[in-house]
């Protein structure tokens, strides 16, 4: 099973991302701030990273993920409210992969991580 971290500062989108990614075969590891994220992320990469653009120190969770041993191969997917050009690309340079809007659903999750769960 692929392993996938959801970094956001709201336990209610943390259980209900977990529990929607869950059912699609995923691993899924909670994290409520930028240090937990970091800090579990050098522990045991993940093969997908979700990261809220609100939460504080986001950015600095994504550099540090691809700064680390084998950091270059997490999918990070920047999740943001709106289509925020300005906030897209500050997401993008750090080295996110793809973006996430919010609020995000259960077809909106299947639609993006429906066949990755199993692809290894």
């Amino acid at each position: 099973m692929q392993r996938l971290m959801i970094a956001d500062g709201s336990d209610v989108v943390r259980k209900v991302g977990k529990r929607i990614l869950s059912e699609l075969g995923f691993v899924v590891v909670e994290a409520e701030s930028a240090r937990e994220a970091i800090s579990r992320c050098q522990a045991e990469l993940p093969a997908f990273l979700i990261v809220d653009a609100a939460l504080e120190g986001a950015l600095d969770v994504i550099q540090a993920v691809r700064g680390l041993p084998n950091g270059k191969d997490v999918r990070i997917f920047y999740c943001v409210i709106e289509a925020d050009l300005k906030k897209m690309m500050l997401g993008k340079r750090a080295g996110a992969n793809d973006f996430l809007l919010k609020p995000f659903d259960r077809k909106i999750l299947t639609s993006v991580f429906g066949g990755l769960a199993v692809a290894a």
